[in-house]
């Protein structure tokens, strides 16, 4: 023994307290004169590994903390644990892990994902029967598909997305190799044609207005206007007391002996006596006056200029010497924002005409369902654009593949906006033929892309490309 040294390692806590080892490490030195190593230090194989200032458990429990929960998360959980670190040395023993080696799948699963959303973007390769990611390739061009393709024969099926650059980066790597097309990113498509549909017959929508007045033809040959007659709860009530009234007066009681008869006041009787209908006894509720009344315009003017904050306004009556209370104030301004309950209810817009139209029926409400049913009576091409896409939906659940070329030339036929062009455009793609006949489709990566969303949002914007596909392989 020619020498020693000391080490100190952490290890992991004991009784909750921090554990140091503290290693006394012996040098040797080498007798044979042709040794080329003169000393070697005495080796620690299973407690740690050279110039490592951890214990090999210590450092297996970094590990999955740091794939568990990265850089800053996994450093103030460590730090409860009782083994405190920093979040780059968590993060430098993840990129210090080698790469996992899975044989090539028979089936791949090719979706993109942001690393910079809506600047730079990747690409996740999964396997389609494991759901497991592959790989992670750095862009979403063909090449590196092509590329990694060509060098790992063997798949037969890619499901993948509507991207030209994937069909072409399938084509080029694995030219035998049958293409899928994603079936949700199909019914996607056709809820954006749908879309476009219903937006060109945005009229279709709305009600048309009826006519608040009647033209009827009196006895003499004239046409007269006749006012809608009121409803509501009293409206019964107030027929009924003034046909009682005008009864009773002509079979020649005085208005005094009608009230006595039927135990009203005298000014209610002449009230239903001195009306020649009974609309003329519905009176509107008349506002009492307030000491806001000056200042409504105001309010209204300022309200409708965009400012509707209760405090700022009564601030500005008050900096006016306004005898107003905010109270005043509040209880306007809730009139305003309430839309009158004579107003005719608004028509439905054309995503929620689209939602109607692309989700399963039997998920609507009866409400949603009546709704529906108007519209497509009033519109005979939002009709047949219902008929399409529910024809396509049996298609695309039950895998209807050969079913497929009628529904085009039905909906070709029909030449409505968006969903022609969608049909159209699904000729120039074999994969979706192939989606609609096999079991395969995209959800496995899907669900990878879900979760490399929550891998993400853990690195805290260090995710530069090489720890992301390091975090995404290991995980």
């Amino acid at each position: 023994m020619h020498d020693s040294y000391q080490r100190g390692l952490k290890d992991l806590p004991l009784a909750g307290q921090s554990v140091v080892i503290r290693l006394t490490v012996r040098r040797f030195i080498c007798g044979a004169a042709d040794c080329p190593r003169r000393t070697s230090a005495e080796p620690f194989a299973r407690l740690t590994a050279p110039y490592a200032r951890f214990t090999t458990r210590l450092g297996q429990v970094l590990e999955r903390v740091g794939l568990a929960l990265a850089g800053r998360a996994g450093a103030r959980l460590s730090a409860q644990l009782g083994f405190r670190v920093g979040r780059m040395t968590l993060l430098r023993r993840v990129m210090a892990l080698p790469d996992p080696r899975p044989s090539t799948p028979r089936v791949l699963g090719v979706d993109d994902f942001a690393t910079r959303r809506g600047q730079t973007y990747s690409t996740v390769l999964t396997c389609g029967e494991t759901h497991r990611v592959v790989d992670v390739l750095p862009t979403r061009d063909s090449g590196p598909l092509a590329a990694w393709l060509a060098s790992h024969p063997g798949v037969e099926i890619i499901c993948r997305d509507r991207a030209g650059a994937y069909a072409e980066g399938s084509r080029l790597g694995a030219p035998t190799a049958i293409q899928v097309a994603d079936r949700f990113h199909l019914w996607q498509g056709i809820g954006r044609a749908v879309e476009t549909c219903v937006a060109s017959h945005r009229e279709c929508l709305s009600a048309p207005t009826p006519t608040a007045k009647a033209n009827v033809e009196t006895p003499d040959g004239n046409s007269a206007r006749v006012e809608p007659a009121p409803d509501g709860p009293r409206a019964p009530r107030k027929k009924a007391a003034h046909a009682l009234v005008h009864d009773l007066l002509a079979q020649g009681y005085s208005r005094r002996a009608t009230a006595r008869h039927l135990g009203w006041g005298l000014n209610t009787v002449l009230r239903y006596a001195r009306a020649a209908s009974w609309q003329d006894t519905l009176r509107e509720n008349r506002p009492r006056p307030s000491r806001l009344d000056p200042y409504k315009p105001y309010l209204e003017r300022r309200f409708a200029a965009g400012c509707t904050s209760v405090i700022r306004l009564h601030r500005e009556l008050i900096a006016e010497n306004a005898p107003v209370t905010y109270q005043m104030v509040r209880a306007y301004i809730a009139t305003l924002r309430v839309t009158p309950a004579t107003a005719p209810p608004p028509p439905p817009t054309v995503r929620q005409v689209t939602g109607w139209l692309t989700r399963h029926p039997a998920s609507l409400s009866g409400e949603d369902r009546a709704s529906l049913k108007t519209i497509l009576t009033r519109c005979p091409e939002l009709d047949a654009a219902a008929a399409h896409v529910h024809d396509f939906g049996e298609i695309l659940t039950h895998r209807l593949g050969p079913m497929l070329p009628a529904w085009i030339e039905a909906v070709d036929a029909s030449q409505l906006p968006g969903l022609t062009g969608f049909a159209l455009h699904l000729l120039r793609d074999l994969a979706v033929t192939a989606c609609l006949t096999l079991r395969w489709s995209s959800g496995g990566t899907e669900g990878a892309v879900n979760r490399i969303k929550k891998i993400k949002r853990q690195l805290y914007g260090r995710a530069g490309f090489e720890l992301l596909r390091k975090m995404i392989l290991l995980q």
